[in-house]
């Protein structure tokens, strides 16, 4: 019976991760089609007549890499100028804007290193450790503030990592992690249950040590 228990559990495991992925995967792409399908009229639109799951992720992938081509000219440049300015005289919108703009802007570039290491901080008091992300150095007047060394730090929720707290603070008051981003990302995101391999070196059996370097 236990040898049972243990191959249910085992199948839990090998097949709880892909059922999961697929779903989110499906629930992503079937809300991607309902948008975009509302959008185009029936005549045009060849999921009216048969069903093609997907379809409305591909309209709104060439529909946002046509739009990206058209933007990279003169006159999509200067559409998008004025747009800004625009929404810069509105007063709550525009605050949205620039912060939504800056988020973007530095997640998706193509050479953005928005975490640079992963690393231990005392938080929210001493003896009391968190994980967190070292980010862009900080501004020079924050710096004058909070030391020379100073770096700022963001410290993400569990498990919604996208929320958090950002914090400058002396680096000699960090511990840097043997890891990657990604893997501090998983770490937090599933509440330190999916753990990065321990990277530290082996240590030689206390027999080897005792019998000494070879002769």
């Amino acid at each position: 019976m236990e040898r049972l228990r243990s191959y249910f559990i085992a199948g839990v495991l090998v097949t709880g991760p892909i059922a999961l992925t697929l779903y989110l995967t499906w629930t992503f792409i079937h809300f991607i089609d309902q948008s975009i399908e509302a959008l185009l009229p029936p005549e045009y639109n060849p999921a009216t007549y048969v069903p093609l799951p997907g379809f409305g992720l591909i309209i709104a992938i060439i529909g946002l890499t046509l739009l990206g081509a058209v933007t990279a000219g003169y006159l999509g440049r200067l559409v998008v100028r004025l747009s800004e300015r625009i929404v810069a005289r509105m007063p709550v919108v525009r605050g949205i804007y620039s912060a939504a703009k800056q988020i973007f802007e530095t997640v998706l570039a193509s050479k953005s290193n928005t975490f640079r290491e992963v690393v231990l901080t005392e938080w929210p008091r001493p003896g009391m450790w968190t994980v967190a992300f070292v980010t862009v150095p900080p501004h020079p007047f924050i710096r004058d503030q909070a030391g020379a060394d100073s770096v700022g730090i963001y410290v993400p929720t569990t498990p919604n990592p996208t929320s958090g707290y950002l914090m400058y603070v002396r680096r000699r008051d960090l511990v840097t992690l043997p890891m990657t981003v990604e893997e501090g990302l998983k770490l937090v995101i599933s509440g330190g249950i999916v753990a990065p391999p321990d990277r530290r070196p082996v240590a030689p059996p206390v027999e080897e040590m005792l019998a000494g370097p070879p002769s």
